[in-house]
């Protein structure tokens, strides 16, 4: 498979930033305290490996990549998307750390998945090759997918705020907008 140059570029930058993702990981699993937090690097782990090698065959082979990324469902485990079961947990970041804590670990992995997330979507919109397009499609969505685990955690143990909207808020913005008729079939 004939690789355009920036297609390249951007899966070598990518590919750099699975090898980041991977080995923060394996230090993660081996450092995290908190069991459903190790329980979800766990799962996510494999699929991190297989994105990188997808990326490797791409740029390795000629003829491109022999596997499908594997892109999990949505995981639902908040029952309510709008308030956070306990209240947020204030934080400092530390200028010593001879370990990371639970926290760190999920604020670090989260903060890598956004960013992965938005790096995979800008370089599909790039790519000329619609099978690479696809792969990096896949890609974004089990990063989004990935993050929204490790969100769902971070809400559940008060380490990312959520809240619901005021309804002053939600009323104004309602009055905001309106709502356009569809229009006449045009023949």
């Amino acid at each position: 498979m004939q690789l355009a140059a920036h297609e390249a570029q951007d899966l070598h930058e990518l590919a750099m930033s699975c090898v980041n993702s991977i080995t923060n990981m394996a230090c993660f699993i081996n450092q995290v305290q908190d069991s459903e937090l190790k329980a979800i690097l766990q799962r996510h782990f494999p699929l991190h490996i297989q994105d990188y090698n997808i990326k490797a065959e791409y740029l390795g082979k000629a003829e491109g990549a022999n596997s499908k990324l594997m892109v999990p469902d949505l995981q639902p485990a908040l029952q309510s998307f709008i308030q956070a079961p306990v209240p947020p947990v204030s934080v400092t970041p530390r200028t010593t750390v001879p370990q990371f804590n639970d926290r760190e670990i999920a604020t670090a992995y989260l903060l890598t998945l956004k960013r992965a997330g938005r790096e995979y979507a800008w370089a599909a919109m790039e790519m000329s090759n619609p099978e690479i397009r696809s792969f990096l499609e896949d890609a974004f969505r089990m990063s989004s997918h990935h993050a929204y685990d490790v969100w769902q955690w971070m809400v559940k143990k008060g380490f990312y705020p959520l809240e619901a909207a005021p309804q002053t808020t939600l009323n104004t913005l309602g009055r905001f907008y309106e709502i356009v008729q569809e229009p006449v079939a045009i023949q």
